[in-house]
């Protein structure tokens, strides 16, 4: 018999005639504004970029539409007297303009929270500081391994909203949240996954409260039959074990917790009342790098009632990891290895990277775009782990007096190079690495100085190496 989603099709029915506002015409919202067409919904368009700027074919799609438009500098001063408006994550909910037309009865959303409200499939959901991206295409090659039809989307994947109609309820779909399209998310996945919160996005959040309310949101509205997943290492996320309305369980690289999910011992162990089995060697993974073992860890508890554990850990063996993260891009023939982990946009991320490496021969690249972080706590894993440090971007000062006073405390030198482009970087690296080293692009920092986004810095980073250090 085959199924009908029936919410589904009373939110289609909603929409017919209704007023309907989609703001930015980045990838999310352009499938969602052909299928506001095809429902009849009288739609406008909003986004920041001048009319000049944006894409002929887009601009083109919404004439042919008769849709209205709004772009510029001021695109939300026609943001008014809307029945549904579908924001983008780089729109805040806190902007103005939002907060009127929701005083005025307007239901904000956004297309991933749509797919959550009206998919009839088990929903698992992830976010955190760091890790995301790998923990969710980890649950995603998991639950395929055994023949589960899976939707990955949220952060990362295609668009989900137009392809609801072809969800089962025995489908599974695996969503990567940020903090920004949680912020004013009223429902939560029924498995929800915090990988840890550190400082990041203060650049757009007021604050790290404001950015850890958002990240709340994630199990803010479970069921007590839903399961909320967290690291017990991270003090803020082991404390969310107190709000959650469902079943909690941790993962831990340091701590002995009797319930839960452990790496010690080169080992990643379920511990139950105490009592631990042993589940894989973490040596024998492609993965390297404690937090990738805690990002395994999360994976094994959110696919457990999903996977056999026997595929589970077979998948995780094999999973060689996501593009721009620890992504070993050439080993030159003097056995230099040259690593691009772009997705690193934090402190914490470069951290983790350095830690992923037990010598001490690292050629570090790093800097980029200042979200008003504090590079301080970087400083000493720097000074511990790397022989030269090679820097660039708006953030090359602060790491570079972080370090600075990092060496003098531990009375060492090291080399600090300062240059104006990546391409440069690449070039100072091949020059002074020598047999056996690891030159490490991890920025520590957002890429929006010089690139669109880390994919493209990362992709420039390896066209770079091939031409420059093979």
């Amino acid at each position: 018999m085959e199924y009908i989603n029936e919410k589904l099709a009373e939110f289609n029915q909603y929409l017919a005639g209704r007023k309907v506002a989609v703001i930015g015409l980045g990838v999310s919202n352009l499938p969602l504004i052909d299928y506001l067409y095809e429902l009849k919904a009288q739609v406008t368009v909003f986004d920041q970029t001048d009319v000049k700027e944006i894409s002929r074919t887009i601009l083109k799609k919404v004439t042919n539409y008769g849709m209205g438009m709004s772009f510029g500098e001021n695109y939300l001063e026609e943001l008014v007297g809307f029945d549904l408006i579908f924001r983008s994550p780089s729109c805040l909910p806190t902007m103005p303009e939002l907060i009127a037309e929701a005083e005025r009865g307007a239901i904000i959303t956004t297309e991933v929270e749509m797919v959550i409200e009206l998919c009839p499939g088990k929903v698992i959901g992830i976010t955190g500081s760091d890790g995301k991206t790998t923990t969710t295409t980890l649950i995603s090659e998991i639950l395929k391994a055994k023949d589960h039809n899976v939707f990955l989307g949220g952060n990362i994947g295609t668009p989900l909203f137009t392809q609801i109609a072809e969800m089962t309820p025995e489908d599974v779909i695996v969503l990567e949240l940020s903090s920004f399209q949680l912020m004013d998310m009223k429902i939560s996945p029924h498995i929800a996954i915090i990988t840890n919160i550190t400082p990041n996005h203060l650049d757009k959040h007021t604050d790290m409260t404001e950015y850890i309310n958002a990240k709340k949101n994630i199990f803010k509205y479970q069921e007590k039959t839903d399961l909320l997943v967290l690291n017990y290492d991270n003090e803020i996320t082991r404390n969310f074990e107190k709000e959650a309305p469902g079943k909690v369980m941790f993962f831990s690289s340091k701590s002995k917790i009797p319930n839960g999910y452990i790496v010690a011992d080169s080992k990643i162990k379920y511990c139950e009342n105490g009592l631990r089995s042993h589940i894989l060697d973490t040596k024998e993974m492609i993965l390297r790098g404690t937090h990738n073992f805690e990002n395994a860890t999360a994976a094994l508890i959110a696919t457990r009632d999903f996977v056999d554990t026997e595929t589970a850990c077979k998948t995780i063996l094999n999973f060689k990891g996501v593009e721009h993260r620890l992504e070993l891009v050439l080993e030159t023939k003097d056995r230099i290895k040259w690593y691009n982990d772009s997705v690193s946009s934090s402190p914490t991320r470069t951290m983790a990277g350095l830690d992923a490496f037990s010598l001490r021969n690292i050629i570090l690249i790093a800097g980029g775009y200042d979200k008003n972080l504090d590079y301080t706590p970087l400083a000493k894993p720097i000074v511990d782990n790397c022989k030269e440090l090679i820097l660039l971007g708006e953030t090359s000062s602060k790491i570079e007096k972080a370090v600075k006073e990092e060496l003098k405390k531990q009375n060492k030198k090291m080399k600090i190079h300062k240059c104006t482009d990546l391409r440069q970087t690449v070039e100072v690296a091949k020059e002074v690495a020598v047999q056996g080293d690891v030159v490490l692009f991890s920025p520590a920092s957002a890429s929006f100085d010089m690139f669109q986004n880390f994919a493209e810095r990362g992709k420039c980073f390896k066209k770079y190496v091939k031409e420059i250090a093979k």
